[in-house]
């Protein structure tokens, strides 16, 4: 079985176990098998992250396909942290942040990170209004209805609050909440919850919100906004929520202490990494942020995570399991990735099966053999990686483990590109595993945004012969679809209207879309502001593509090579015909867009307009966001509760506000 039917197998499994969990109370298995197979499919996810479905289990831990609890989007992302298990790290983390903020001197916060669900609640008015789970990091589910049966989190906010509040924080058990819960399900005769994170999040998709109540889950916050009245520091948010009866970390008892030196920080650190197994609550290491919300604002974020926070991890904790077996996964561009199949082990509360090989060069490195004893950690990552071989039990007459030179999928003989660690298969036009992969991804949601087509259904289009390439799911058409099995009028319709809507997404969703390698959501976005048509970008040499913002050797050989094969030019041919755009939208007063060359700052909260919204319309007309006002800042677009360091540093520079009609009235003239 490949990966991919190994990860619609799980999907579809955990569907029903979900189902017959919380809707029938009739679970068909062990809540420790449940656990153990959700695992085994985020590890599959993990190292296939172009079959990432939002619809997936793993998205949706515990009862999260009901329709009681919408999907709701963040008012701002809810992004992850970047990661270091060496002060090395930190170190460079904390000179590089004072780097980009020169003459300014950063005091850090450091705060203990408990194990738990990330949530964020929203009070307007004064009251709670909604509790969004992180999802993907741009929407969340909706799960006010059992966040209010948390004890320690207020309902209604305080006079002196802010009347529209977003508080973060997570949602854990305490041990001994964890410890009565386990208990009381072993009296019942129920399996036993493998760990409280675990039963955290399964707890929050309950639909029985008395049955969350009586679960005693607890809280602990970790950030506020407000627009209204601006935070001015970390601190001085901390500071609040407490005021107004929020459980934040305690400084008393040293859960969060304030620095002003890395020393300290590290300090801090090793103190927790000794005494950890003293707290209370499950902890996994330390955020490191800086203090000062206008810093934070001036070192800004990545794609993925912010430039002014950083999540220390106490060292990863070990074990030792046979190895079994290493099998061979197809990704939707051909790379081939090694996993080791172990004897099943406990690490950290779960229990591991599976671990990250990463390549050949590992298994030479490792000079793994079938039936060694190997050392498996999990930090950080979703799936535990294998760090070493015990060598004095390995068995005489051990085999080495080879590397697969043939694809597990189609059989074609691998390939290993020169300079690159992996090998691939190389028929990219006619591996299943590989079609199915890049469909997939084209109408995954960050992409083409292709609703009612999900993975079942276009594995049946490829098994069928239908389907090959994207250009087929438009041609098919109302017959073609309605011909589908069990795909019935309500689906044929979905499907259509979700594909005819697909056509006004911007041509930078439509290149993220094509899955060409190397290129994502963020690079793609930067090439169609250099290329505002396919064609630019087709004759474009290679030293035009380097001239792009985060675009080295390796992507523009990627994406020269990608659209330089005919096969490729005929699907773009076929989707320009089938009115994909494939240029990026014009104004008629600019040859490049209406904005272009304007950079924009953006602050407070807007009416039509999410603020990832307004950034990405300022983008798609050809605009720059910048984090913070200078010099070079063309305007100010202020919503309401604009911060008002923005605005006075906007008023000293002589730089232009523009309120949100100003700006729906500027880019309506053109659209």
């Amino acid at each position: 079985m490949t990966a991919i039917d190994r990860i619609h197998q799980l999907r579809k499994e955990l569907h029903e176990h979900n189902r017959r969990y919380y809707v029938t109370d009739n679970s068909a298995v062990s809540d420790t098998e449940f656990d153990r197979l959700l695992r085994e499919l985020q590890e599959l996810e993990q190292g296939h992250p172009e079959l990432r479905d939002p619809n997936s289990p793993t998205q949706r831990v515990g009862g999260g396909f009901t329709k009681n609890f919408q999907q709701v989007s963040h008012q701002r992302p809810m992004l992850s942290l970047a990661n270091t298990y060496s002060f090395e790290e930190l170190d460079e983390f904390i000179n590089r942040a004072q780097e980009l903020v020169p003459g300014d001197r950063i005091l850090w916060n450091a705060e203990l990170k408990f194990d738990g669900v990330a949530i964020s609640l929203c009070y307007q008015n004064g009251l709670l209004a909604r509790a969004l789970t992180r999802g993907d990091g741009l929407k969340g589910d909706d799960v006010a209805v059992n966040v209010r049966t948390i004890q320690g989190i207020p309902l209604q906010l305080p006079s002196d609050a802010p009347l529209d509040l977003e508080v973060r924080g997570e949602i854990v058990f305490l041990h001994a909440d964890f410890e009565r819960l386990n208990n009381n399900r072993k009296n019942a005769g129920l399996e036993l919850f493998a760990n409280p994170r675990n039963a955290a999040s399964g707890t929050l998709k309950m639909q029985d919100s008395a049955e969350v109540a009586q679960r005693r889950l607890s809280m602990f916050t970790y950030a506020a906004y407000s627009s209204q009245s601006p935070f001015a520091s970390h601190s001085e948010a901390m500071q609040g929520l407490a005021r107004w009866g929020f459980p934040v970390p305690s400084q008393q008892e040293r859960w969060s202490q304030r620095c002003e030196t890395a020393d300290q920080v590290k300090e801090f650190l090793t103190f927790w990494d000794q005494k950890r197994q003293n707290l209370p609550v499950a902890t996994d290491g330390v955020v490191v942020k800086v203090d000062r919300v206008d810093q934070q604002q001036r070192l800004g974020s990545t794609a993925k995570s912010p430039r002014w926070a950083m999540s220390y991890k106490f060292n990863a904790e070990q074990a030792c399991t046979p190895l079994l077996d290493v099998i061979y996964q197809v990704g939707r561009t051909g790379a081939i990735t090694p996993v080791a199949h172990l004897e099943p082990v406990w690490i950290s509360g779960t229990q591991v099966q599976r671990a990250s090989v990463h390549n050949s060069d590992q298994i030479l490195k490792l000079d793994l053999h079938l039936g060694d004893w190997v050392w498996v950690e999990k930090g950080g990552e979703i799936i535990p990686k294998i760090t070493s071989v015990d060598l004095d039990r390995r068995s005489v007459g051990a085999i080495p483990v080879s590397f697969a030179i043939i694809c597990p999928d189609c059989g074609s003989a691998l390939e290993r590109r020169e300079g690159e660690a992996q090998h691939v298969c190389p028929n990219h036009q006619k591996c299943p595993t590989q079609i199915k992969g890049r469909l997939e991804h084209f109408i995954h949601r960050r992409a083409m945004d292709v609703d009612g087509i999900g993975t079942e259904t276009i594995d049946r289009l490829v098994d069928l012969g239908w389907v090959r390439t994207p250009a087929d799911l438009y041609d098919l058409g109302e017959q073609g679809w309605s011909q589908l099995e069990k795909f019935k009028e309500k689906s044929v319709s979905n499907a259509l209207a979700s594909l005819e809507a697909s056509k006004n997404l911007p041509f930078s969703r439509v290149l993220f879309a094509l899955g060409i390698r190397h290129v994502g959501e963020t690079v793609a976005k930067k090439l169609v502001k250099a290329f505002v048509r396919i064609e630019d970008l087709m004759n474009a040499t290679h030293e035009e593509l380097l001239d792009v913002p985060d675009v080295g050797p390796q992507i523009a050989e990627s994406i020269q090579s990608w659209l330089a094969n005919p096969e490729n030019r005929h699907e773009l041919d076929r989707l320009k015909s089938q009115g994909i755009k494939l240029e990026q939208a014009q104004s008629t007063t600019s040859e490049y867009g209406l904005l272009q060359g304007k950079t924009f700052v953006v602050s407070g909260v807007f009416a039509q307009f999410s603020r990832d919204g307004i950034k990405s319309s300022i983008e798609e007309h050809g605009g720059r966001v910048g984090s913070s006002v200078s010099s070079k800042t063309d305007y100010l677009l202020a919503g309401e509760g604009v911060g008002p360091s923005k605005r006075s540093k906007a008023e000293a520079l002589g730089v232009q506000w523009l309120t949100e009609e100003d700006y729906q009235l500027w880019i309506g003239s053109t659209d």
